[in-house]
């Protein structure tokens, strides 16, 4: 990943920006795999396919492979470089986004797992639906979150963060839906409670989308704009 922003590349020393693009390289390329893993566990729910599922549990391990390389390296450069300001909170955003992108990682493997035992005990009547429309949304988030990243670019941080408000919305709505067929038809309930519990890790890997594109705002701005809403955030830094 390369720093595109004029001011931030202005401020960063060449020999940091060096020590940061074999990091920032590599939490692109486990920002890849996350993406495709959370892609291949909702084409494994949706397709009914064993073997999608399978490749998303195989790559976990590449996952958890970088998440350490990265951390590791944010340590010695922390330790070499001894970061100062804007500096430092490229750093410390970049240990949080790890974190997160490791985390949804970890949703995509449940949804997989998910997936599997519907392969295997038969496919859920009602929630795929849902589950296809709320997919998508979550995969354009993490795209997003990871495009703005690679860019600090804090407008378009800014849409990771409305479009998480908008999953979340769905998200309640989807759970009335399920919970009210189970309540009027209750052979199916076991199937359903799985879509439900894949629903429940796809808001949160929007979550963790959304966690990602506020160390951008961090990074760009200056701000910590957790547990925010978003039009404060917006407010905030369109007034800076």
């Amino acid at each position: 990943m390369t720093l595109k922003n004029p001011v931030l590349a202005h401020h960063i020393s060449s020999q940091f920006n060096e020590d940061l693009q074999e990091v920032n390289a590599k939490f692109m390329a486990m920002g890849g795999i996350v993406e495709q893993q959370v892609t291949n566990a909702i084409h494994a729910l949706l397709d009914t396919d064993v073997n999608m599922s399978l490749d998303v549990q195989y790559q976990e391990k590449n996952v958890n492979r970088l998440e350490l390389e990265i951390d590791e390296g944010l340590t010695l450069i922390l330790a070499r470089r001894h970061p100062a300001a804007i500096d430092l909170r490229m750093v410390i955003a970049m240990s949080k986004a790890n974190t997160d992108m490791e985390r949804i990682g970890d949703e995509a493997l449940k949804i997989a797992n998910i997936a599997q035992t519907l392969c295997e005990e038969g496919g859920s009547p009602r929630g795929f639906m849902e589950t296809r429309h709320i997919g998508n949304q979550v995969r354009v988030m993490i795209h997003e979150a990871l495009d703005a990243f690679a860019r600090l670019d804090a407008d378009q941080a800014l849409e990771v963060l409305r479009a998480d408000v908008d999953i979340d919305r769905e998200y309640q709505s989807a759970t009335r839906t399920l919970m009210t067929y189970m309540i009027e038809d209750p052979r199916y309930i076991s199937r359903v409670l799985n879509v439900l519990w894949v629903l429940r890790s796809l808001e949160r890997v929007g979550d963790h989308a959304r966690n990602i594109a506020e160390q951008v705002i961090y990074i760009v701005k200056g701000l910590d704009v957790r547990h925010t809403s978003v039009d404060e955030i917006e407010q905030r830094v369109h007034s800076r």
